[in-house]
């Protein structure tokens, strides 16, 4: 296994500034931390995938609400998941880090073959992410205790539509302690 961890959408736009540590995307920011920590010990890349707007996108034209405006501090990685000036920060203008991005091309010049996929929301772009890793030919790990929905509810329905899904093992759903004790220091 040769993997990536791509965290997606965990930006400073889209957290509140006076957090209570209450709210599920809030829950998560200390168990990415520290496993974006043991990645960078292990050289395993770590890629922020990060939604950059323009103010007159069309992806507003629905219930959407601007956010994440390009040229705004709203668009960069959250300052408490430390991230690192070796991260890749990878701009998306919708909701999968590979649409229209390059994505592909980066993780094939690393020699990545697994895709890591955490951060929020489960149900919109960490599982589009995961679902385009896969029809990039790549093996596909969502993190389960690394990935919030603003409900618990719907962040545990859709983990659970794919725990056996019909690409396992290709595509998996499991938690980052797991995933550690299956890499192996000669597989990176």
């Amino acid at each position: 296994m040769k993997p990536a961890v791509i965290i997606v959408d965990m930006l400073e736009g889209n957290y509140d500034k006076e957090r209570t540590g209450e709210k599920e995307e809030e829950k998560i920011i200390p168990h990415v931390r520290d496993f974006l920590h043991t990645c960078r010990v292990m050289l395993i890349p770590v890629i922020f995938a990060c939604d950059s707007f323009l103010m007159d996108d069309f992806i507003f034209k629905g219930r959407m609400k601007p956010h994440a405006i390009r040229g705004t501090t709203g668009t960069m990685p959250l300052k408490d998941i430390e991230p690192q000036a070796t991260d890749i920060i990878l701009e998306k203008r919708r909701f999968s880090a590979f649409f229209k991005t390059d994505l592909d091309q980066t993780l094939r010049t690393m020699g990545i073959d697994t895709v890591l996929v955490g951060g929020i929301n489960t149900h919109f772009c960490v599982l589009a992410t995961a679902f385009d890793a896969v029809c990039h030919d790549f093996y596909t790990i969502i993190l389960e205790d690394l990935s919030a929905a603003f409900k618990r509810e719907i962040h545990e329905n859709t983990l659970n539509a794919y725990r056996n899904s019909a690409i396992y093992p290709i595509f998996r759903v499991m938690k980052s302690s797991d995933l550690l004790k299956e890499i192996r220091p000669h597989d990176l």
